[in-house]
């Protein structure tokens, strides 16, 4: 299914990737502009231990999950990862002014209120948290915890300069590489298989248009498109107590010391929470340390007794 205005990667592109076994799953967007957006998610394990929503964010998709999943679906969790329109396995508009803060949460909130179950576990990462807590805001009550890894909810009145970097280098770059992207931002040595898999949703620049629009839209100033909803939301989530673990990289530079603090000062269920920032632990944490986080979220889940072993949810039909 392709057309001049919507890219999808080939199916070719996605076989033998190393450790990634989960058969595709598609959940159809209806966009006026666009007509239906075919977005791929995983959907495994039996749930008797709840239901986590993982959600990625630039430039990644959902095999950045895979040793997660993998790990949850032997502890009985169900696990939905879906990729992001313009990543991964799903649908890729080429025009950059499609891409836009407030569509992309009209999108993945369609996505959750069709696929995921309430009294989920909301599991985020970088961008995955800047769209992630926008649905939280409008629909307080929906997720039974948050767990926010190197991610946050930026109001456009303070950004750190390597935010500011990295947009200017998303912006003059001619091809962005991708797998390379994702190595410098890990600590551990990604595989050049593991690399190439990264690469994959993006034979070419064309498929890549999502990659380059992204960082353009991390709000920095105070009237940037995004910011002014962005300091709305965080009223909400001010007076929202659902609980919240925060589990951040030591070794990411930007959002730790920034964004984790601005989730322990504004959210109430942030307080006395079990927070950590782990060492050899990168951006993309979940290549380093998959097990510690799999495992510190079971364990305060656990505690916090919000999972009923005997509920089951229904999955959605392929």
């Amino acid at each position: 299914m392709q057309s001049d205005a919507v890219l999808y990667t080939p199916a070719e592109r996605f076989r033998n990737l190393p450790d990634w076994v989960h058969p595709p799953r598609w959940f159809d967007l209806e966009d006026p502009e666009l007509g239906t957006l075919r977005q791929h998610y995983v959907d495994v394990g039996a749930g008797e231990a709840g239901t986590i929503l993982l959600l990625h964010g630039e430039p990644t998709w959902s095999y950045l999950y895979r040793h997660m999943i993998s790990d949850l679906v032997a502890r009985g969790y169900r696990a939905i990862a879906p990729d992001l329109v313009g990543f991964g396995r799903s649908a890729k508009p080429v025009a950059p002014s499609i891409y836009t803060y407030a569509r992309h949460v009209e999108w993945l909130q369609r996505f959750i209120l069709a696929i995921v179950p309430r009294d989920a576990i909301l599991f985020a990462q970088d961008w995955g948290g800047l769209l992630a807590l926008r649905f939280v805001a409008d629909h307080p009550g929906y997720f039974r915890a948050l767990v926010l890894a190197n991610t946050g909810l930026p109001d456009g009145l303070r950004a750190p300069i390597p935010v500011h970097l990295w947009r200017l280098f998303a912006r003059l770059h001619p091809n962005l590489p991708i797998g390379s992207i994702v190595q410098r931002a890990t600590c551990r040595r990604l595989s050049d298989p593991e690399i190439a898999a990264y690469d994959a949703p993006f034979p070419t620049k064309a498929h890549k248009v999502a990659a380059y629009r992204f960082p353009a839209l991390i709000p920095v100033r105070r009237h940037d498109p995004g910011a002014v909803a962005n300091r709305s939301a965080w009223e909400r989530l001010g007076s929202d107590h659902v609980p919240v673990l925060t589990l951040f990289g030591a070794e990411d530079k930007v959002a730790t010391g920034f964004l984790d603090r601005m989730i322990h000062e504004r959210m109430p269920g942030a307080q006395g929470q079990p927070h950590a920032v782990l060492p050899r632990a990168g951006h993309f944490l979940q290549e380093d340390v998959p097990a510690e986080l799999v495992r510190r979220m079971h364990d305060w889940v656990q505690k916090l007794s919000i999972v009923s072993p005997k509920r089951r949810t229904l999955r959605a039909a392929i």
